[in-house]
């Protein structure tokens, strides 16, 4: 009985059973999922979704009338062969710049190959990611800028910025996103000729910059007033204070609640789709409307989710080592 306990309290001992509960958490985790899935009436196609992520694009251009070759236009990845043919018309070929072999004056014939081969090229589910990316860092960057502003003028003692800030936090956070997504998109929108793109990224950037205004106030207001004192006392004014002083103390403090709303904003961002943006939960939906593999789609979709905002928490846990070490 005493050898027992002595072997319950090697800590070595109690670290190699907690990773063998950890492996037989995850064993009967992926055991369940197994056993659920095949209770469901339901053909898995997994071997489909690779070509939703890249996929190999077959090129063919097939000149449709005799014509001479007038003018060609380098676009970059691709070129206008632009010709005219027996009637005056004008006919326009684009293709792949490395596989452009015609020069002007040519004279091309019908049927005639002007361009064949393969190139990569990104499936719906990698262009809807990338859309999701481009849309989160700008609203994170605007998010940052709008928090950072409206956190600094909600502890103003002047009571213009202060209730101004109090009004637009208590606004975005009063109401759901999505109505907020459909203002900016059906009215704002109207009013400034705006893209739905830029509805979108303004939309979350508000969204963010309230919450984020929050946390920059909240790592203000937790640094001791003290710091400010001794600035003030060492002959730097209010901005100059703030910006060497209270800042970059706070910013420390509020870094996991900052990672945490960026994480909610990535995921938040699959609301624009309303909007016809095909972010990444839009293309998938799109293919699971068209090909109904909706369980692979979205297993797929929610992995590479998770790889967006694993990523995000892995960077931001580096920062904040190198901030602790500088300390």
């Amino acid at each position: 009985m005493d050898a027992l306990k002595d072997l319950f309290h090697n800590a070595r001992f109690r670290h190699s059973l907690s990773w063998i509960a950890l492996f037989v958490i995850l064993t009967g985790f992926l055991a369940g999922t197994v056993i659920t899935t095949n209770k469901v009436d339901y053909i898995w196609r997994w071997e489909q979704i690779p070509r939703y992520i890249l996929f190999k694009e077959t090129i063919e251009v097939i000149v449709q009338e005799d014509a001479t070759v007038t003018a060609i236009e380098n676009e970059g990845a691709n070129t206008l062969i632009v010709a005219i043919d027996f009637l005056d018309e004008e006919r326009y070929y684009t293709i792949p710049t490395k596989m452009l072999s015609t020069r002007v004056g040519d004279e091309i014939q019908r049927g005639q190959t002007l361009a064949e081969g393969k190139r990569w090229k990104p499936g719906l589910l990698l262009t809807g990611l990338l859309m999701t990316l481009q849309i989160s860092v700008i609203s994170i960057f605007l998010g940052i800028i709008i928090g950072l502003i409206t956190g600094l003028a909600r502890l103003s003692n002047s009571p213009a910025p202060k209730w101004l800030a109090i009004g637009y936090i208590e606004l975005i956070r009063g109401t759901p996103l999505l109505v907020q997504i459909y203002i900016f998109y059906f009215f704002i929108g109207q009013v400034f000729r705006l893209s739905s793109f830029m509805a979108g990224v303004l939309a979350l950037s508000f969204f963010a910059g309230a919450y984020i205004a929050e946390i920059i106030r909240a790592g203000i207001q937790s640094i001791h007033r003290g710091q400010m004192e001794a600035a003030r006392s060492l002959g730097m004014n209010y901005p100059q204070a703030m910006r060497h002083i209270i800042l970059p103390q706070a910013f420390k403090r509020i870094l996991p609640p900052l990672a945490g709303q960026f994480i909610s904003l990535i995921k938040d961002s699959s609301l624009v789709g309303v909007i016809a943006l095909v972010e990444l939960t839009r293309a998938g939906r799109e293919i699971g409307t068209s090909t109904f593999n909706y369980f692979e789609v979205f297993f797929t979709v929610a992995i590479l989710y998770l790889i967006l905002t694993f990523s995000l928490s892995m960077i931001v846990q580096y920062l904040e080592r190198r901030f602790a070490a500088s300390d």
